[in-house]
């Protein structure tokens, strides 16, 4: 098989990790879930971790690279406040501001 498309995504996150078995069939995520994430891979795509949160789907049908490319990242998607989780390597979070702390000073005399 030769793989012409590929598809990278970065995991981020304190624990978050993910690991391939069996050839690039299997894929294991820790997400900070109570369990382990578990994945088969189609018979279209090949998957490697390069690193523990860097992770490569690679394969010869764009299609299929994609899509299960977006099933691994609707796992995790990234969150907008801490931009944890599942992303695209070219893909930008923009992150929300959250609370802002209204700061009053009553003074009594």
């Amino acid at each position: 098989m030769e793989a012409q498309f590929f598809r990278f995504l970065k995991i981020v996150g304190v624990g978050f990790k993910a690991r391939a078995e069996s050839e690039g069939r299997l894929l294991f995520l820790k997400l900070g879930y109570s369990h382990e994430v578990e994945l088969s891979v189609p018979p279209a795509v090949r998957v490697f971790c390069f690193k523990p949160n860097i992770v490569c789907c690679t394969g010869i049908d764009k299609q299929r690279v994609h899509q299960f490319a977006a099933a691994v990242r609707s796992c995790k998607p990234p969150e907008v406040y801490k931009g944890k989780g599942i992303m695209y390597v070219d893909e930008v979070i923009k992150k929300k501001q959250g609370k802002k702390i209204k700061i009053t000073l009553r003074l009594s005399f």
